[in-house]
């Protein structure tokens, strides 16, 4: 570094402070900087602008009584100029500008004494100010004051705030008239032709049958072009608001399924495949560890791909969690695409959940009544009179993954649909039974990839200390469609379509043309196949085929583990008649072999760990799955499917009416259906005799709370009524029970005794499904076994007492319970299947 000393050149007009590293020039006496020399630049700051207009002090300021933060701008000009200190070491200039009151309503009312210092040695120059207002002088506002430098735009243009906060920047050419679109107000600007195309505020995707538009380098869908609609999202909403991905995330050691709702923006946008077959582009993000505590520890890498002749576009994302950084948990993460409220009206979910939809606005304050929770409304004055007195929740449209195949909206004018397909399951997380949101009013269309939903926070995922974590989510297909006349509004030829195409994503699946090393093709992946069989010596002396069973591969747990597993993939499919399943096209990795058969009870679980590589074709065998069983049944109640579908779900209170479930076989969605509980018992609960009873109409699909006529609510007892012809006093009885869902719940069992404390049995508090208010018919399964000692029960009469008694929280209409299947097993014997009935096997397996 030089050690030349500091000189000073005063001039006619200007001042020039130079120390041998560099050179600053002001004006005399405006003390504006004009000139600034380093590093062989002639000058660092804008030559083409005015000299006054290049390094300044300025001010807003405002007459004493005005309002608002707007007011008189004023660049500073001093008006005498004075040497402070002049040494070897050290400069220091001084240029000041004197209020007088003939300046009174002209001028801001203050002394101001502007300086200006630069040392020996050091490769920059300071500036300070004093602002003098004195006691007499007129009092005023001051909104603002500041140091500006305008820098060359040819050689400045990249700019850093922060480790985090650093990119190349536009031209100020850039927001011309001619190049930009000005957003809500001035300072913002959609850059629509720049300099430097990188800098262009969108990305269009089009192959000539639609048109895709995201903004760069967020990475939002803010435009949808198809058969001449200019765009099918929801030109009203703002652009951040039309396409998107979000995550809720929360820190470690949280409870519960909320967190910080985050819409993910994208910093680097980058095209990863341009060609005339094939476009795919990303949006990332990176974290850093400055942004602890602000932002999910996530590097996120969102892609979007359009091919040559699709009437659609994919999407998907990485999500990258390192080692050393810190733990955190993820309730949920998804795609959401907003529609446009005037055009997507009709909905459709499955063939027979379809149906005209209330619009946004109908969910108004003014049109609607909140019901129990906000996501609930009674429609009471809707634009739509056809939709009065009907509910609207986006709950009772949810599906399970094994389902949730397609859903999506369609235009009838003109004739357009917009779906949502997705072709596997392998990035959800709980299994086939595992329900997630679809479409709901807004109109809205979902993606849904991670919730909590119908399972609570066994679901939400929650990372450990030096946990690395990273996984695919997607690609799902956005496909659109149209037909050529719909005179009659029919949303058949559209829906019907869609399935088909649906079907050929699937066929499809997995795809060849993603880009990302991290989304295996087909040859990178492997197959296992086999035939599950069940062993039940009370059923049958022979194994019997595990018809329709559920077969699949997850991460390694104990048995059912999966239903609760949110980090890795699973793969899942149906055995046949015959019990023999394939699973194809299974990611490579380590896995357990898991599968339930409907009919029987319980988990199964492969004990040897299955390694999955690359073009493996592994063939498992016969494997047979021996479900809970120590004696023959001596009675049950419901079928063990995991559901309470089959038990009696009453009609819904006429107030609260779905009008698309009015006589449908998912009954069970219809709101306020827990308050018909105190309707069909209002002083006495739920009995139910053995042998008498009708378990499709005489126990109701949820063991809830009772409503009492001082609006509090109360736990019940529900009561199994059986004979036993014989009782062996040293034998033990068996009682299985399974539960399709519970919600802060406990049950308790005992035995002749409702009074017993202890009860025999107690779960404890489990579950926090919420089934019940989200209008569900099962959750998280759970099983019980529970001795019965022989002791307990005598010959004839018998009655076994089911008692849930939480009542108290704040919402505590959604305490409670839903029966898959009980079960009374008597003491065992070495007989087998003589006079012993099999299980109840659902109606409606089916084997797809």
């Amino acid at each position: 570094m030089s050690s030349q000393r500091v000189q000073l050149d005063i001039q006619d007009h200007h001042v020039v402070m130079d120390n041998g590293i560099l050179q600053v020039t002001l004006s005399k006496p405006d003390g504006i900087v004009t000139r600034i020399q380093y590093n062989g630049i002639d000058n660092l700051l804008e030559v083409l602008n005015e000299e006054v207009n290049r390094g300044y002090w300025d001010l807003v300021w405002s007459e004493a009584g005005s309002v608002g933060t707007t007011g008189t701008f004023d660049v500073i000009k001093g008006t005498e100029f004075e040497v402070i200190v002049e040494s070897d070491e050290q400069v220091e200039v001084s240029f000041t500008r004197k209020w007088n009151p003939s300046q009174k309503g002209k001028l801001v009312p203050l002394n101001i004494d502007k300086r200006f210092i630069m040392l020996r040695n050091s490769s920059g120059f300071y500036s300070y100010a004093i602002y003098d207002h004195l006691k007499e002088w007129p009092p005023f506002n001051l909104p603002q004051t500041r140091i500006v430098f305008k820098l060359r735009k040819e050689k400045f243009q990249y700019m850093a705030i922060a480790d985090n906060r650093q990119r190349y920047m536009p031209l100020p050419d850039d927001r011309s008239q001619e190049r930009s679109k000005v957003l809500d107000v001035p300072e913002a600007v959609l850059l629509v032709n720049p300099i430097e195309p990188e800098f262009k505020g969108e990305v269009v995707m089009d192959n000539g049958i639609l048109q895709v538009t995201l903004s760069k380098p967020d990475g939002i869908v803010t435009r949808i072009q198809y058969n001449g609609i200019d765009n099918l999202l929801e030109v009203l909403s703002d652009e951040v608001d039309r396409g998107y991905w979000d995550l809720v995330w929360s820190e470690a050691g949280s409870v519960g399924t909320t967190g910080t709702f985050d819409v993910i923006k994208g910093t680097k946008f980058e095209v990863i495949v341009e060609s005339d077959e094939q476009v795919e582009v990303s949006f990332t993000r990176k974290w850093n560890p400055s942004q602890k505590g602000k932002l999910v520890p996530l590097n996120i890498d969102k892609r979007f791909i359009m091919l040559r002749n699709s009437s659609g576009f994919y999407s998907y994302a990485i999500y990258d969690h390192l080692k050393e950084w810190p733990p955190f948990n993820l309730p949920q993460t998804r795609i959401v695409f907003k529609l446009r409220k005037e055009k997507f009206q009709y909905m459709a979910i499955a063939d027979n959940r379809q149906r005209y939809m209330p619009l946004p606005d109908d969910r108004s304050q003014e049109r609607s009544k909140v019901l129990d929770v906000p996501e609930a409304v009674l429609l009471v004055n809707p634009i739509e009179p056809e939709f009065k007195g009907e509910v609207d929740d986006k709950y009772e449209y949810s599906s399970e993954n094994q389902n949730l195949r397609i859903h999506g909206w369609i235009c009838m004018d003109p004739p357009v649909g917009f779906w949502q397909i997705t072709p596997s399951d392998e990035f959800r997380s709980g299994g086939p039974l595992k329900q997630n949101l679809t479409s709901h009013v807004g109109p809205y269309c979902l993606a849904m990839f991670l919730s909590a939903h119908y399972s609570g926070e066994d679901l939400v995922l929650k990372l450990k200390p030096d946990e690395p974590w990273k996984k695919v989510f997607g690609p799902v297909f956005i496909y659109l469609n149209s037909a050529t006349s719909n005179a009659n509004d029919d949303p058949s030829p559209l829906w019907e379509d869609a399935k088909h195409q649906m079907m050929t994503e699937v066929q499809k699946w997995p795809y060849d043309f993603p880009a990302s090393s991290e989304f295996p093709p087909s040859d990178q992946r492997g197959n296992v196949s086999g035939r599950i069989q069940v062993r039940d010596r009370y059923v049958s002396e022979d194994c019997i085929p595990g018809k329709g069973a559920y077969v699949g591969l997850a991460p390694p747990g104990d048995a059912g583990s999966f239903q609760r597993d949110c980090k890795g993939y699973q793969f899942w499919t149906r055995a046949d008649e015959h019990g023999y399943y394939s699973i194809k096209n299974i990611r490579e990795g380590q896995y357990n072999l898991y599968a339930w058969v409907p009919g029987f009870i319980g988990d199964y679980r492969y004990d040897a760990a299955i390694n999955i590589t690359a073009g493996c074709d592994s063939d498992v065998g016969e494997l047979v799955y021996e479900p809970p069983r120590d004696g023959p049944t001596l009675w049950e109640i419901g079928i063990p499917d995991r559901s309470a579908a089959e038990f009696y779900v009453p009609d819904p209170n006429p107030n609260y009416i779905n009008k698309l479930y009015v006589n449908h076989p998912d009954r069970f969605r219809q709101y306020g259906l827990w308050e018909r509980y105190a309707d069909l018992y209002p002083d006495q609960d739920l009995i139910y005799t053995v042998g008498t009873s009708d378990y499709a109409k005489d126990w109701f699909f949820a063991q809830v709370t009772r409503k009492k006529d001082d609006d509090t609510y109360e736990g019940t007892t529900w009561q199994i009524k059986f004979q036993l012809d014989n009782v062996n006093k040293s034998g033990t009885f068996k009682l299985r029970i399974s539960l399709a869902t519970a919600n802060i719940a406990e049950l308790q069992i005992r035995i002749n005794d409702p009074k017993a404390d202890p009860p025999l049995f107690t779960t404890g508090v489990i579950g926090k499904d919420n089934t019940i208010l989200r209008h569900g018919i099962h959750g998280l399964y759970w099983l019980y076994s529970i001795d019965i000692p022989a002791t307990l029960l005598v010959e004839g009469n018998n009655t076994l007492f089911l008692t849930q008694p939480i009542s108290d929280s704040p919402l505590p209409a959604f305490h409670g319970l839903m029966y898959d299947y009980i079960r009374l097993e008597g003491p065992p014997s070495s007989t087998s299947t003589r006079g012993v009935k099999p299980a109840n096997i659902a109606p409606n397996t089916s084997l797809d």
